[in-house]
């Protein structure tokens, strides 16, 4: 992302305001399936909203303009209020990833578009060597694509607290959960850990996972 202030900074803006758009929306996902599964505390701490600002916490923000992944202010949520319970827990879990891939395909598709208007001012904006109307819209989508990709693939990892250790947790035994809930106490040694020793790993799995998306787009 900062590569891209430095190369458009009208596309950073509108990339940026995707940011903010995709990270409300992963934890509106969130907040909107815990309360139809019977949960009120989402609606009840002003969470059941589509206002970005609501949702930000300011180190994932930051780190995802830095280092190319972070994160949201997590939904408080009770899951005692389930019904069933582990089905909400999966689902609730597995919502805000699901709305950032649909986001990823969708902002892909629209640079497809764009490309397939103006070739030419496209590719001359992505190289550097131009500024046409359509090549930074086409560039900022892009960045918003890659965006929603890492949000959605980061969240799918099984570490506390992120989405991905809930929905292992709604897989493994009713008999577990007390015990599963407490490693959520200890969520500041795995961000600490995600910014020391698995931070050369994870950058890699997105990577990874960025060349296979974008190679389907547009190989």
């Amino acid at each position: 992302m900062l590569a891209l202030l430095q190369q458009d900074p009208l596309a950073f803006a509108l990339a940026f305001a995707a940011l903010l758009l995709s990270l409300g929306l992963h934890e509106w996902g969130h907040a909107y399936t815990a309360f139809r599964f019977g949960d009120p505390t989402p609606k009840r701490l002003g969470r059941l909203t589509l206002n970005p600002l609501r949702h930000l916490d300011p180190l994932g923000t930051a780190l995802l303009l830095l280092l190319g992944f972070g994160w949201a202010k997590p939904v408080p949520i009770n899951p005692a209020a389930f019904r069933p319970y582990r089905l909400g827990l999966f689902v609730v879990s597995v919502a805000g990833i699901l709305l950032n891939l649909a986001l990823a395909v969708l902002f892909a598709l629209l640079v497809r578009g764009l490309y397939a208007l103006d070739p030419l001012g496209v590719a001359l904006t992505f190289r550097g060597e131009g500024h046409t109307a359509t090549g930074v819209l086409a560039l900022a989508l892009f960045f918003a694509s890659s965006i929603n990709l890492v949000l959605a693939v980061f969240n799918l990892l099984p570490i506390p607290p992120l989405d991905g250790f809930k929905i292992l947790q709604s897989l493994l035994p009713l008999s577990w959960q007390p015990f599963l809930w407490r490693l959520e106490g200890y969520a500041w040694l795995s961000f600490l850990l995600l910014l020391t020793l698995l931070r050369g790993p994870v950058q890699e799995v997105l990577a990874f996972a960025r060349r296979v998306f974008f190679g389907v787009f547009f190989s």
